[in-house]
């Protein structure tokens, strides 16, 4: 079984800063909430995750079946639930320019059932994904 190792560190009073194979990310929360907002909240990096991953098997999905995408876009939506707070729901929309166009549905299907987030998440969660 392969192993997935990433590392968070203290580098404020309420921001933190994940590294992954050399590359970083600085989280914290808004001003709002009592953070310094130098960087996106955990929910929202976790979406951002699952959207960077979809987005990751489509394009390989895309370029190993010789087909062009342009402007490829995943929109997220979580909606948060409270006690305990958590995503309750979280819908994705994916657009992009395939060239042949009839494939991109079958390209998301593809994407979807190789994301690892995706696949994580759907049995804790209502995730939905829809081409746009």
């Amino acid at each position: 079984m392969a192993t997935v190792a990433v590392m968070v560190e203290q580098i404020g009073n309420t921001a933190s800063r994940g590294n992954a194979r050399g590359f970083e990310l600085v989280m914290d929360r808004p001003e709002a909430k009592g953070g310094t907002n130098e960087g996106m909240m955990g929910g929202e990096t976790l979406l951002t995750g699952l959207g960077g991953c979809l987005m990751s098997n489509l394009l390989a999905a895309a370029k190993a079946r010789n087909c062009s995408l342009k402007n490829a876009r995943v929109d997220i939506e979580g909606d948060i639930a409270d006690a305990p707070s958590r995503f309750s729901s979280i819908r994705m929309s994916v657009s992009a320019e395939c060239s042949p166009s009839e494939m991109l549905d079958n390209l998301v299907l593809i994407a979807e059932r190789g994301c690892i987030a995706a696949n994580t998440l759907k049995p804790a969660v209502e995730l939905s994904i829809r081409v746009v």
